[in-house]
């Protein structure tokens, strides 16, 4: 995602990143919904600080 994000944002233009097979493949055990919940944690704090990045 990084990579994607540095070529693709800038100041004046973010992006809408599509994760939703990275979450649905969390888990297919028991721990889905908590394997899936942390993945998106991990991902919107990726995202954050990479939109940090070019904020300041």
């Amino acid at each position: 995602m990084k990579e994607i994000s540095e070529a693709g944002m800038n100041k004046q233009c973010g992006l809408l990143v599509n994760s939703s097979r990275q979450i649905i493949y969390a888990s297919s055990g028991e721990d889905f919904a908590e394997k899936a919940r942390k993945e998106a944690q991990y991902m919107q704090k990726e995202m954050e600080q990479l939109l940090e990045r070019l904020i300041y």
